[in-house]
């Protein structure tokens, strides 16, 4: 297999990855809310719930500090070793870049971040989650 399509094939997937991790954060907490209204008791599993706020909250310190996404600079890196520049890609690739990456500057980002952490945490309290099964059945 050729080293430049091997790397192209790297990049993708890391973008695949960090669209999934988006979505998890963000699909999750849309499903913990609408779950907790219907009593669906896998929304308040204990390690659904850790991974969701451990996920957000390294967003917003990587925000407040400064730091560029480890997804997104593995990307690149993947992106340069395929000897292109960091997005020229395919269509698919394309697109869900268009998803991720947006032109704002870094202050909008860290208050939104920090502003959906905060409903994240806010989503804790109202709705806290089950650390057994005996809970989770009654729920």
């Amino acid at each position: 297999m050729d080293k430049t399509f091997l790397f192209q094939i790297l990049a993708d997937v890391t973008l695949l990855l960090h669209v999934a991790v988006v979505l998890f954060v963000v699909v999750g907490l849309v499903l913990i809310i609408i779950g907790n209204l219907r009593q669906w008791c896998w929304v308040n599993s204990l390690w659904f719930r850790l991974a969701h706020l451990v996920i957000i909250l390294f967003v917003v310190a990587e925000a407040w500090l400064g730091l560029i996404c480890p997804l997104t600079t593995l990307e690149l890196w993947f992106r340069s070793m395929a000897g292109g520049d960091t997005y020229s890609d395919g269509f698919i690739a394309h697109w869900l870049q268009q998803l991720l990456y947006w032109d704002f500057p870094s202050w909008v980002f860290m208050m939104l971040y920090t502003c959906f952490a905060g409903l994240v945490v806010f989503t804790w309290v109202i709705f806290p989650p089950t650390t057994n099964n005996r809970e989770r059945k009654n729920g």
